[in-house]
């Protein structure tokens, strides 16, 4: 009880600071500034993608935020069943992927087309390196030394 005593004046005297600080110009100013540095709560996080497990077979994971779940999600121009709501996701398998996608594409494009405002984003994200890189089969190789 003691200890509690001891801190009333010290919080009294940090909480009339502060007051001080919200009225005057400098609280002012500080408002401001921190103001212009917030982001948008409205910016969604682009949509990206990884390799991921699904059974005996490996996906593609594209995920990515949206409005709400009634926005449906395009990849390469298909319409494609999301998990989620305005947090999504899609598991792809590779050759899904390498069937929609031109041969060694280096980027996938997203759609959310918004079919109440007919407007929508879209974006090109990275594909994993080498994923829908071409195979080459070598007879024989010949390595010089000088």
């Amino acid at each position: 009880m003691a200890f509690v005593d001891q801190t009333r004046p010290l919080c009294t005297a940090l909480r009339n600071r502060r007051k001080t600080l919200r009225s005057g110009p400098l609280g002012l100013a500080i408002t401001l500034l921190l103001g212009s540095l917030a982001t948008p709560a409205a910016a969604a996080t682009e949509p990206s993608a990884k390799l991921v497990r699904c059974g005996a077979r490996s996906c593609l994971r594209v995920s990515g935020e949206r409005e709400s779940a009634a926005v449906p999600v395009k990849i390469n121009g298909h319409v494609v069943p999301a998990e989620g709501k305005r947090s999504w996701k899609i598991d792809l398998p590779i050759e899904t992927v390498r069937a929609w996608s031109t041969l060694h594409a280096r980027t996938i494009e997203i759609s959310l087309a918004d079919p109440q405002t007919e407007g929508g984003a879209s974006a090109r994200i990275d594909l994993p390196i080498g994923l829908l890189g071409g195979v080459t089969n070598l007879a024989s190789l010949v390595v010089n030394t000088g």
